[in-house]
C-alpha cells in the first residue's frame, strides 16, 4: 500500500444511513411541536426555509469537498480560505458543540428510558447510555456504521410510515374518513401568528436540522470520499422536502395546531388521532433510536475533529494516536469525558452550569456554517471553475444570500429574549477560542531563539534527529560541512509521528500509522542514501513518536560526540513549542547539539494538504 493509500471501514451503504440519519434528528420528533404552536399551520414554511439553507451549505460544502478532499473537511477549507485562526475556530467550536450535544442526547435519551423504568437515576441511566456508543466507536469504525446503519433505519422506516399513514388519513383513505385539509386554516388561519410567527421558529428550525454535514467527515472514511460526498450534497434536498417539509404538513393537516398535545409529542397525538394504538410507547421507542443515533454520531464527529485539531497541531499529540483497528481511541475517551461531565452538571446544577454549557454552543453550528459559505465564496473567487466538478449553483448569488440568511438568523436570536443568551455566551465561547490561538501564536513568537554551541573538537560520531526537515537542503549541507574529512559517521533517526510525517492530515485513523511508517521510512531512506551517495559512513533508524524519547534511545545506542537537530521555522515548530532543543541541550550538557533551521522539501504526504 502506498502512503497515499487509505483503508476504509465505512462502506456505502452505511454511509448512505448516515447521511440520511444527519439529517433526520430528535428535534424532528420532539422539537417540531414548539415550532407547530409558534408558527401554526405553515409551520412546514419555515421547515422549507431553513431547509434550503442547509441544502445551499451542504452544495458549498461539496463543491470544495470534491475539488480538495480532506479528511479535516470544513475546518481545513475555512484555514485555506480565511487564515490559520478559522481553520482553529471551526475545529474547536464543532469539536465543542458536539461534546455538549453529546451530554445533552445521553440525558434525553435517560429521560425516555424513565418513561418505561421511572426508578432508575437520570445520571446513572445516562452514563449507561454514553458507556454504550463509547464502547461501540471503540470496537472499530466499521462498528459505529453498523450500528449507526440500524439507527437511521429506524427514524426512516417511521416517517415513512407516518408519511403513509398520513397522507392515507387526510386524503380520505382511511377508513370512515374523507378528503380533509380544513385544520390548515381553521383555528385561527394559515399563519395565526402572521409571518412573525415563522420568523420566530427558524431559530428552533435550523438547530434540528443540523447533522447533514457529518457525512463529509464520515466520507473520509469511505470508499471514494469524493463520490460520497456529492451524494450526500445531492440527496439532502429530497431527505429535506419529504422528511421534514412533508411530515410537518401532515401533522398540521391531521392535528389542529393548537392542540395542547401537539406541543409536547406532535406524532404522538397525531398516531392518536388516527386510532393507532400504543402510539406513546411506539414514539418513544423511535424518539429514544434517534437520541442514540445522534449520540452516536455524536462521539464519532467529535473524536475525528480532534483527531484532526492533533493533526494540524492545534491539540495535544496524543490525540493522533490510534488502536490496531485504525479508531483514534484518546480522542473518543476525551469526548466521552467531557460528555459525561455535562451529565454531572445536569444533574448537579441543572440551571446554572448546564444551562450555562448548552446557551454557550447554542449559536455554535450557526458560525461554522457561516465560515463554510465565506470559505467556498473566498476559494471560488481564488481558484476559479474552470476544474470544478461539483459547483454552486448560481455563484455568487445564492452564495451570498445564504451567508446574509445565517446572518439574519444569528440577528434575530440576538433580539429575541428567548435566544439571546444564547447568541452572547456563543459569541464569548468563540472569543475564547480565539484568545487561546492567538496566545499560542505569542507565547511561541516570544520564545528566545536557542543559541547554536560549537563542538570542542572534531566530531566523529555525529547523530541526527529530524523528521519533516529531514529530507531539507540545510540539514543536508550541514552535515556535509561537518563531516568534510569524511571521517565522521552518521546515525539518522525520525520519529514516527503521524503529526511531523504529515500524513495524520490526509489520512484517517484506519491508516494513519501504516502511513506514518512508510512516510518516515522514505525520509529515513532520502537522507541515509543522500550521505551514503558521497561516500559518507551513514545509518539510521526510526524512532519513537516522541522527539526527545526517540533521541534519548539513540544516545544510549549510538553514543554520539555531537548532535544535530533540525526543525522547521520557529514560528511553525512544533519541536521548538515543546523546546525540544533546548531540553536535549539540558539533558546532555557534554555533547554539543547544534540547532539547524529548514524548509522541507514537500512529500507526498504534504502534497495532499
Amino acid at each position: 500500500m502506498s502512503a497515499t493509500s487509505l483503508k476504509k471501514g465505512l462502506s456505502d451503504r452505511q454511509l448512505r444511513m448516515i447521511a440520511i440519519g444527519g439529517v433526520i434528528g430528535a428535534g424532528l420528533f420532539v422539537g417540531s411541536g414548539v415550532v407547530i404552536d409558534s408558527a401554526g399551520p405553515g409551520s412546514f414554511l419555515a421547515y422549507a426555509m431553513c431547509g434550503f439553507l442547509v441544502i445551499m451549505v451542504m452544495r458549498m460544502l461539496a463543491e470544495m469537498a470534491v475539488a480538495n478532499p480532506s479528511t479535516g473537511s470544513f475546518a481545513d477549507y475555512a484555514r485555506a480560505a480565511l487564515g490559520n485562526w478559522a481553520g482553529f475556530s471551526v475545529g474547536w467550536l464543532y469539536w465543542y458543540f458536539w461534546v455538549i450535544i453529546v451530554g445533552f442526547e445521553a440525558i434525553a435519551g435517560a429521560k425516555i428510558v424513565q418513561y418505561w423504568i421511572p426508578g432508575i437515576p437520570l445520571w446513572l441511566c445516562s452514563l449507561v447510555l454514553l458507556t454504550a456508543m463509547t464502547l461501540t466507536n471503540l470496537f472499530s469504525v466499521s462498528s459505529f456504521g453498523e450500528f449507526e446503519y440500524w439507527f437511521a433505519g429506524i427514524k426512516v422506516a417511521a416517517i415513512i410510515a407516518f408519511l403513509a399513514l398520513g397522507a392515507a388519513f387526510v386524503l380520505g383513505l382511511w377508513p370512515d374518513k374523507s378528503v380533509n385539509f380544513t385544520n390548515l386554516t381553521a383555528h385561527g388561519g394559515f399563519l395565526p401568528h402572521g409571518f412573525v410567527g415563522i420568523t420566530a421558529a427558524i431559530v428552533t428550525v435550523i438547530f434540528s436540522m443540523t447533522g447533514a454535514e457529518v457525512a463529509t467527515i464520515a466520507a473520509a472514511e469511505s470508499k471514494n470520499p469524493e463520490k460520497a460526498v456529492a451524494k450526500a450534497a445531492n440527496s439532502v434536498i429530497a431527505r429535506i422536502a419529504i422528511f421534514y417539509v412533508g411530515s410537518i404538513f401532515l401533522l398540521t393537516a391531521i392535528i389542529p395546531w393548537n392542540d395542547q398535545l401537539v406541543a409536547a409529542s406532535p406524532f404522538v397525538a397525531a398516531f392518536t388521532e388516527m386510532g393507532l394504538p400504543y402510539a406513546d410507547h411506539v414514539m418513544n421507542a423511535v424518539v429514544l433510536t434517534a437520541v442514540l443515533s445522534c449520540l452516536n454520531s455524536g462521539m464519532y464527529t467529535a473524536s475525528r475533529m480532534l483527531f484532526v485539531l492533533a493533526a494540524r497541531r492545534e491539540a495535544p499529540m496524543q490525540l493522533v494516536s490510534v488502536t490496531k483497528r485504525g479508531v483514534p481511541a484518546v480522542a473518543i475517551l476525551v469526548s466521552s469525558i467531557i460528555g459525561f461531565l455535562c451529565v454531572i452538571a445536569a444533574a448537579v446544577s441543572p440551571d446554572t452550569v448546564f444551562a450555562f454549557l448548552l446557551n454557550s454552543s447554542g449559536a455554535v453550528i450557526l458560525f461554522i456554517y457561516c465560515l463554510i459559505g465565506i470559505s467556498q465564496i473566498v476559494l471560488r473567487r481564488r481558484i476559479g471553475s474552470a476544474n470544478l466538478r461539483v459547483k454552486m449553483w448560481l455563484f455568487p448569488v445564492l452564495s451570498i444570500f445564504t451567508v446574509a440568511a445565517i446572518v439574519a438568523i444569528l440577528t434575530q436570536m440576538g433580539l429575541s429574549k428567548d435566544s439571546r443568551s444564547q447568541l452572547i455566551l456563543s459569541l464569548l465561547s468563540w472569543a475564547v477560542v480565539i484568545v487561546f490561538y492567538v496566545a499560542n501564536k505569542r507565547f511561541i513568537a516570544r520564545r528566545p531563539v536557542p543559541a547554536e554551541l560549537a563542538p570542542a573538537v572534531e566530531p566523529r560520531r555525529v547523530l541526527v534527529l529530524a523528521n519533516e526537515t529531514a529530507n531539507s537542503a540545510e540539514l543536508l549541507d550541514e552535515l556535509r560541512r561537518i563531516g568534510a574529512d569524511h571521517a565522521s559517521q552518521y546515525y539518522v533517526v525520525v520519529p514516527a509521528s503521524p503529526i511531523e510525517t504529515g500524513v495524520a492530515a490526509t489520512h484517517g485513523p484506519l491508516d494513519v500509522m501504516e502511513a506514518t511508517q512508510q512516510a518516515a521510512s522514505a525520509r529515513l531512506e532520502h537522507t541515509v542514501s543522500a550521505l551514503r551517495s558521497e561516500n559518507h559512513r551513514a545509518d539510521g533508524a526510526l524512532g519513537d513518536y516522541r522527539p526527545l524519547r526517540a533521541l534519548a534511545n539513540a544516545v544510549d545506542t549510538f553514543h554520539p560526540d555531537q548532535i544535530v537537530i533540525a526543525t522547521l521555522p520557529l514560528d511553525e515548530s512544533v519541536w521548538h513549542r515543546f523546546e525540544v532543543v533546548d531540553r536535549a541541550r539540558a539533558e546532555y550538557p557534554t555533547v554539543p547539539v547544534t540547532h539547524i533551521v529548514a524548509t522541507p522539501v514537500a512529500s507526498a504526504a504534504q502534497a495532499f494538504r
